[in-house]
């Protein structure tokens, strides 16, 4: 019997140990684990579009008259008090102090009593005031400030009007203004009681 167990003596030694490493593999990976290390991921926050901004011109009864830079979407009202509000005898009624402003427009403050300038569309872009042409305008003499203060005309097709001068020579008619691109009738019949050519 002891040769017997000898010749098998390898056979369980094996046996043996491969018990004890089953027993160490299991124990190792039943046993608790450490907390992960956590790692904190900084998130770099991507840059916000610096938010657009409107510049206007505020004149007149105001105690701060000056130009100023509003964030897109500013009323009237909030230009007003950038400007350090009205004066006291600050006549508002004509204004609508809940309107949007736009880009380079002007807000002018009447006092009370005094008729303010007269107001315009600049170029489909806010009011600007204007003086109205005193007589009428020769097309063959005009500046581009003199062509502006024509009602419906801005300052790109005042433009137009003196390159079109330039390339084909004096105006012979009042009618030759409507050969300049962006002239139409209803332009032309709008502004034609303002103009001349001489």
């Amino acid at each position: 019997m002891t040769d017997s167990f000898a010749r098998y003596r390898p056979y369980l030694a094996m046996l043996i140990l491969f018990v004890i490493v089953l027993i160490g593999t299991i124990f190792f990976l039943r046993r608790p684990e450490a907390p992960a290390a956590v790692t904190l991921a900084t998130v770099t926050p991507r840059p916000s579009a610096t938010p657009a901004s409107i510049i206007v011109d505020v004149r007149g009864a105001v105690n701060k008259p000056g130009v100023y830079t509003l964030p897109v979407g500013s009323r009237v009202q909030d230009a007003l008090t950038f400007a350090g509000d009205v004066m006291s005898n600050a006549d508002t009624r004509p204004l609508n102090l809940a309107r949007r402003l736009n880009d380079g427009e002007q807000i002018y403050v009447a006092v009370i009593g005094e008729t303010p300038p007269t107001v315009v569309a600049a170029s489909g872009k806010g009011v600007a005031p204007t003086k109205p042409p005193v007589g009428k305008i020769n097309l063959n003499t005009a500046t581009l400030a003199e062509l502006d203060t024509l009602p419906g005309i801005g300052p790109s097709i005042a433009q137009r009007i003196l390159d079109y001068r330039t390339q084909n020579g004096d105006f012979k008619t009042i009618e030759d203004l409507k050969k300049v691109r962006g002239v139409g009738d209803a332009l032309f019949n709008q502004i034609k009681d303002l103009i001349t050519v001489q």
